[in-house]
């Protein structure tokens, strides 16, 4: 063994929560992974689903202040529209960074009445950057950068870096954000930053995952050792093997969330409530808005 190899280590496996189905927004259903009682939230992530959704169910008028929400579409179409007239249509492999920050009111629901399936993960921000103007970055499928580094792995960098491919995405919490397909028998490494927490989430087949080899399944979410490690290790036990490598920078700040708003005292949750119903910093026109596609599916 090289000294260079022995001075690398693996990150592994320290905790595995099974999502479980559930509702949320109108009818929709989804697998919460981080946001649960078994995994409050995992610094700097608050909450990821996998939702499956099918019409008239979806996410329609509804508020975010503090934090940014990032949508990617696996299977389906959905609309989105929010109250400063921004509007778009997500299909699949899209993807949509949104910096929720002082404020956003938003709708999101399926296009048509297919299945619409896909990932939302809630990504916190900093004190410093929770009232700065609300932003967008959206990539069609086309302009998400991937990466073969063999036959039979495919990875689609939503953000970070993977095999020396670097996603354009701009993180104001450094995030990495990876989609990976094996084939069975297939083996991959992904680099992670020793500073960042990071998780896995399954999304369909069998592998073994970390330094440890923990074997998982479909709906799983896989919590990374804060151990110094600077990799993940997979192997696949299946051809269908697909997988989220999800990591950040921690911020260690306090985290006060009550629904869509998440601060860091409760009385900045209290002035967040008061200012949607008012519709001042951030919030304006939020009172009388009513989105366009609420009620396409009524």
């Amino acid at each position: 063994m090289s000294a260079v190899n022995a001075l690398r280590v693996a990150r592994n496996i320290t905790k595995s929560v099974l999502s479980r189905e559930q509702m949320d927004g109108v009818g929709a259903k989804v697998y919460r992974s981080i946001g649960t009682h078994a995994l409050r939230n995992l610094d700097p992530f608050l909450m990821l689903d996998e939702f499956d959704v099918r019409a008239p169910g979806g996410f329609p008028d509804h508020p975010h202040r503090g934090f940014e929400t990032v949508t990617y579409m696996l299977e389906g179409e959905f609309l989105h529209e929010d109250f400063k007239g921004h509007k778009g249509h997500l299909g699949p492999g899209d993807l949509q960074w949104m910096s929720a920050a002082k404020g956003i009111v938003h709708a999101e629901i399926p296009a048509n009445g297919n299945r619409a399936h896909g990932l939302q993960l809630w990504v916190n921000l900093a004190k410093k950057d929770k009232y700065s103007e609300p932003n967008y970055q959206e990539f069609p499928a086309e302009k998400v950068v991937e990466v073969v580094p063999e036959e039979g792995i495919h990875i689609k960098v939503i953000a970070g870096e993977s095999y020396g491919t670097q996603s354009p995405v701009m993180t104001r919490t450094p995030t990495m954000f990876i989609d990976v397909k094996l084939k069975k028998g297939k083996t991959m490494e992904q680099v992670i930053p020793k500073s960042f927490n990071g998780f896995i989430y399954t999304i369909s087949g069998t592998a073994l995952f970390g330094g440890d080899k923990h074997k998982a399944e479909a709906h799983h979410t896989l919590v990374l050792s804060e151990n110094d490690g600077t990799y993940i290790p997979v192997e696949s036990l299946s051809d269908d093997c697909h997988f989220v490598v999800i990591a950040g920078e921690p911020i260690k700040e306090p985290i006060v969330q009550h629904g869509p708003f998440v601060m860091n005292t409760k009385q900045e949750i209290y002035q967040a409530f008061a200012d949607y119903q008012h519709g001042r910093n951030g919030f304006e026109g939020a009172p009388e808005w009513t989105s366009s596609i609420r009620d396409k599916w009524m």
